[in-house]
């Protein structure tokens, strides 16, 4: 249900899932993928995934006037080529060196397995091995699933930002992670927008 094109040129691989860069042939996989594990699109746009949801995601950019290089939208997948969980990644935004996680999503029968560690733990790696200083993301205020699991990876709060996702608006958690051992006042001289607002 979830197959995408095993011809993707391969990332990773995170044990012994494959990390692919989806392309626009890959789009009924990733709407079977968000179809089937609406969960995420419920909690933090209050609506299910929209029939074109894989096309958006596949399309977004920055908004314009923000700096990036590019933009990676990663599908993991098992030895049967099935897809069991998601990433879109932005590298160089605000800054060379900040990779920006801006959608990260395991299948929900999955949740609790430890597979979003080990996905996670890779996509890091790869970050790193490409040269990466910084992670960022931003976590909804109240997704308590998420931010504990961005917390016990290791990110740190920025600043907060107030977001209005599909129907809903929500406080956002600024957060970014180290890949080099530099300190957030280091981050935040790079990356003066993500300093907090008084």
């Amino acid at each position: 249900m979830n197959s995408t094109n095993p011809s993707r040129r391969r990332l990773f691989a995170a044990e012994v899932y494959e990390a692919v860069e989806l392309a626009e042939e890959d789009l009924p996989a990733l709407q079977a993928f968000f179809a089937g594990n609406p969960e995420y699109f419920l909690a933090v746009t209050g609506a299910p995934p929209r029939p074109d949801e894989a096309k958006q995601e596949l399309e977004s950019r920055p908004p314009p006037g923000l700096p990036y290089e590019k933009v990676y939208v990663l599908g993991f997948l098992d030895s049967g080529d099935q897809m069991v969980a998601m990433a879109s990644v932005v590298t160089g935004l605000l800054a060379p060196g900040v990779w920006h996680i801006s959608l990260f999503m395991v299948a929900t029968a999955l949740h609790g397995t430890g597979m979003a560690g080990l996905l996670y733990a890779g996509l890091e790696k790869w970050a790193k091995d490409e040269a990466a200083s910084w992670l960022r993301l931003d976590a909804v205020v109240g997704n308590r699933k998420a931010e504990r699991f961005w917390e016990k990876a290791g990110y740190r709060d920025v600043q907060r930002l107030t977001a209005q996702l599909g129907s809903m608006t929500h406080s956002v958690r600024v957060m970014v992670k180290s890949l080099g051992g530099s300190d957030i006042d280091e981050y935040l001289r790079e990356v003066p927008r993500d300093r907090p607002k008084s």
